[in-house]
């Protein structure tokens, strides 16, 4: 608990850590300010570079996702994750956000190596996937297999550039990433 009273996050279920911590949270299930949610909704489906400008806009320290790939958790952030980018693409500021972008080739929804580029590259599927492909869930299985959504996923080898990770919980469902203080180059 004393570790979330530290910062503010931005999450899909931060009903919890305002009961928790007694923080404030840019978005949970209740808020309802679409422009606000569509923010957040346009951080997590945009790739890291664009992502980091929406979050330093939102004054976000650190964010938080929950991840079921790991236990077989199924109620995490990347099932939920459609919704995010249809919500993300509602406004004005997000029409370049677009749901088809986010399906395979054959139209399906996927993270394995069939997955979409934009799906590869969002935020929200580094910040579930990252360092998850070195890690043998299933014996049987390859590295960075997903026991929800039975995949192996499609991109094991990747840094993150704008975020580090704050902490991931032993079964991985709770995963925190602060986010790094870049100067006006870009740089770390």
């Amino acid at each position: 608990k004393q570790w979330y009273q530290r910062r503010v996050a931005i999450t899909a279920g931060g009903y919890q850590l305002t009961a928790m911590a007694n923080r404030t949270i840019l978005v949970d299930n209740n808020t309802w300010n679409n422009t606000h949610i569509s923010r957040v909704g346009q951080a997590m489906a945009s790739p890291e570079e664009h992502s980091y400008t929406i979050m330093k806009e939102l004054d976000v320290d650190y964010v938080l996702v929950i991840f079921g790939g790991m236990s077989g958790y199924s109620s995490d952030d990347i099932n939920k994750f459609l919704w995010m980018i249809r919500i993300g693409g509602s406004t004005p500021e997000g029409a370049h956000i677009k749901e088809g972008d986010y399906y395979s080739s054959s139209g399906e929804y996927k993270v394995d190596k069939d997955a979409s580029d934009a799906m590869h590259n969002s935020l929200m599927y580094k910040m579930c996937y990252y360092r998850f492909g070195e890690v043998m869930t299933e014996q049987g299985k390859p590295t960075g297999w997903d026991r929800v959504r039975n995949q192996e996923i499609g991109n094991k080898d990747f840094e993150l550039d704008v975020l580090e990770e704050a902490f991931t919980s032993e079964h991985w469902i709770v995963r925190i990433y602060k986010v790094k203080d870049l100067d006006n180059r870009g740089n770390k």
